[in-house]
């Protein structure tokens, strides 16, 4: 597992702004799922070597089966490392009994201001080969926009 997947967004809002979002389990709920999907944080500590559970549910499983059931995907998520205000970075790991989702996938998202907003790019690597490439990184940029109009309407 060596696949990098990646998605860049400029967001209307400083960097201090985004990163309190990336940290925030209300705002992490509101903006992480994609397009079609709905998260709810099932425990929460945002501190390095913390993490969270999110159970991700797609609004409409049918064609679009998910990893730990045929409606929900749950992933166990790590904070590997907190650097204020310019990088989260978080080690995932799904529940899946398929062993092609099987394995840790780091997510960093780097944020760099640009201008008076932020530049967001999200890099996941070693994502298990389960995972569509397309799928994903469509998926990757959903969240990006969600991000984006959480943080520009609060603003």
């Amino acid at each position: 597992m060596n696949r990098t997947d990646r998605a860049r967004r400029v967001i209307a809002a400083p960097p201090t702004t985004v990163y309190a979002a990336l940290l925030d389990r209300a705002s992490l709920e509101a903006w992480l799922p994609p397009d079609g999907m709905r998260g709810r944080v099932e425990w929460w500590e945002p501190r390095p070597g913390g993490g969270f559970r999110m159970v991700l549910t797609y609004l409409d499983p049918a064609g679009s089966p998910g990893k730990t059931s045929d409606a929900t995907d749950v992933v166990e998520v790590e904070f590997a490392d907190l650097l204020r205000p310019e990088r989260v970075v978080q080690r995932a790991v799904f529940e899946a009994e398929d062993p092609s989702y099987a394995g840790t996938m780091t997510l960093t998202w780097h944020l760099a201001a640009a201008g008076a907003g932020t530049e967001v790019t999200v890099t996941a690597v070693d994502v298990p080969p389960g995972i569509d490439q397309a799928v994903h990184e469509s998926g990757l940029a959903s969240s990006l926009a969600n991000l984006a109009a959480h943080v520009e309407a609060a603003g």
